[in-house]
């Protein structure tokens, strides 16, 4: 028996129809805990050093240094003026120099290093209006949560219990419920819907689980299994064997078609039953805190985060706002891709040896199959945004050389000199490592899914939060929690990388005051508020009649079950 890693709960009772309806109840819970577990433990601690107390004034003339020693024709590009700057591509193409991931759009790098320098001395200059707002704060507004309200009255349950060990790899496998959530809370907040337990009853402790067939891995179940499997496959063992021991469980639900009532339930538990631990809470107030530089209010989701340990509510001043980056370019993610990210064949012999390791096989699909190529991966918006790329979309949306950035993410395809470029242009960029003092830190270094936690809460929290592929756990579920809790009045940055893949294409010829109209125009459509598609998470996507309520539409009644 597990009692951190497993959950139990005790399965329904009250005729064949109620158990019907609490084991698929059981399957959306079970779903939801590891899924969410999942998306927390994905990021990891990484070291960055940098500081929230830059002195932009000094850094100026450093940050134009920056890209002129970067460039490929670094010794001339000083000397010349900006309208004949060298083009990159050429000079690699010609061998002038090995190609490096630093001189990637080398010239719009260097003229965001002048706009944001010339911006940083212009008392005029400002951001544009809308981008600390919701776009379509109007039509999102008409949205709030609702799934705290029970829609069905459960039977006390009887038919057995269900265990559940989470699945994945070594940071997975140390995902510990108990850890980062408040498991009492947990069980009282769903108690009028479930009935969970911290142990199996002493006379089924000692089953051979194995041996009676209640052992039950992913590979028994598809991943998006209808409800109906459940019904026609693991509800018998339950009742036969009154205990189900899923292991490696996660993913394995259809997020369509479910019942309305157990799809409620599923986002009553992402958004309402789970809150973190008070260790998680205060610490992560801290970051929050010293982003905001000690302002004297909290944010709008600051209490639903941290609970106790938020400040008293009020409007952010403009000099106390952060904008939180959750930077998805880990090497796994870099090496899945089967993009290219200008390392040359260094880059590539480093990836494909990773791959073999890590992802068999993909290599033997890559083999045996005509994979399109990294150019057109790229233009089909299937490839990461480089560091480079994401510092480019920032600056032409707009945001001031002084903004504050939560830096979030595991470690980094390329280590520090990767971020070089953000470093420079937005000196300001800090993570919680550089925010914490060692004592602060030191409790949580051992714990990935802690720490994952911490840059879940800030990320959450901050006025603004961009993410760099909107495929990511994390930031589906950062974004997904902003949906529900923002009231319309939390921007998040979802880039279309198709689009923006187009425009990067242009970056030798392009002038920056088109780029810059061209990246805002690429992200502001995609900030349209529409309702979750079919099939798609609710934990990414509330907005539905289960989740979310529109006070345009008539109140849902209750239904009793």
């Amino acid at each position: 028996m597990m009692k951190k890693k497993g959950v139990v709960v005790v399965v329904g009772g009250g005729g064949w129809n109620r158990g019907r309806r609490r084991s698929l109840a059981i399957g959306i819970l079970v779903a939801f805990l590891l899924t969410n577990l999942w998306m927390l433990s994905r990021i990891q601690h990484h070291n960055h050093s940098s500081s929230i107390i830059a002195n932009n004034n000094n850094n100026d003339n450093k940050l134009l240094r920056f890209f002129k020693s970067n460039s490929s024709s670094s010794s001339t590009l000083s000397l010349l003026p900006e309208d004949q700057l060298p083009n990159i591509a050429i000079a690699i193409a010609k061998g002038k120099k090995k190609p490096s991931h630093q001189t990637a759009y080398a010239r719009l790098l260097y003229k965001a290093a002048h706009a944001l320098a010339d911006n940083h001395y212009k008392a005029a200059a400002t951001e544009p209006k809308d981008l600390w707002l919701e776009t379509y704060h109007a039509v999102a507004s008409l949205w709030h949560p609702c799934a705290h309200q029970r829609v069905w009255k459960p039977s006390q349950g009887n038919n057995g219990y269900i265990m559940v060990t989470a699945n994945g790899g070594i940071n997975q496998q140390r995902v510990a419920f108990a850890d980062i959530y408040q498991e009492d809370y947990f069980i009282h907040y769903l108690q009028p819907d479930i009935r969970i337990v911290k142990e199996l009853p002493k006379h089924l402790q000692s089953l051979d689980l194995e041996a009676i067939g209640s052992l039950v891995t992913d590979v028994d179940i598809a991943k998006e299994a209808r409800p109906s499997f459940y019904l026609k496959y693991i509800l018998p063992l339950l009742t036969k064997n009154k205990v189900v021991h899923f292991v490696g469980f996660g993913n394995r639900l259809a997020s369509d078609p479910i019942p309305y009532h157990l799809q409620r339930l599923r986002c009553r538990c992402n958004f309402h039953a789970l809150q973190f631990t008070p260790k998680i809470q205060a610490t992560a107030a801290l970051l929050i805190q010293r982003m905001r530089q000690n302002a004297t209010h909290s944010g709008i989701l600051d209490e639903n985060l941290v609970g106790p340990f938020a400040k008293s509510k009020g409007k952010i001043k403009k000099d106390f706002r952060y904008l939180a980056l959750h930077l998805r370019f880990e090497i796994d993610m870099v090496a899945h891709s089967l993009c290219d990210f200008g390392g040359g064949e260094e880059e590539k012999k480093e990836l494909q040896a990773y791959r073999e390791i890590h992802f068999p096989g993909l290599v033997e699909l890559n083999d045996s199959t005509k994979i399109p190529s990294p150019e057109r991966l790229k233009a089909e918006g299937l490839c990461p945004l480089m560091p480079e790329e994401t510092v480019l979309m920032l600056a032409g949306l707009g945001f001031k050389r002084e903004t504050r950035i939560y830096l979030a993410g595991a470690h980094i395809y390329g280590g520090k000199s990767r971020l070089n470029a953000l470093t420079t242009l937005f000196p300001n960029m800090v993570t919680k490592e550089d925010l914490l003092s060692p004592s602060e830190i030191e409790p949580f270094l051992n714990f990935s899914s802690q720490l994952a936690a911490l840059d879940f809460i800030t990320c959450t929290a901050s006025d603004v939060f961009a993410m760099t592929d909107s495929g990511s756990q994390l930031s589906s579920l950062v974004s997904g929690y902003r949906v529900y809790y923002g009231g319309g009045k939390m921007p998040t940055i979802r880039p279309n990388k198709r689009r923006l893949a187009d425009i990067f294409m242009k970056n030798d010829t392009i002038e920056w005051k088109v780029f810059e109209t061209r990246i805002r125009k690429a992200v502001r459509q995609n900030k349209r508020v529409f309702s979750r598609p079919v099939g798609r998470s609710v934990y990414r996507y509330p907005r539905c009649s289960e989740c979310m309520c529109n006070t345009q539409e008539a109140t849902l009644p209750i239904r009793h079950l």
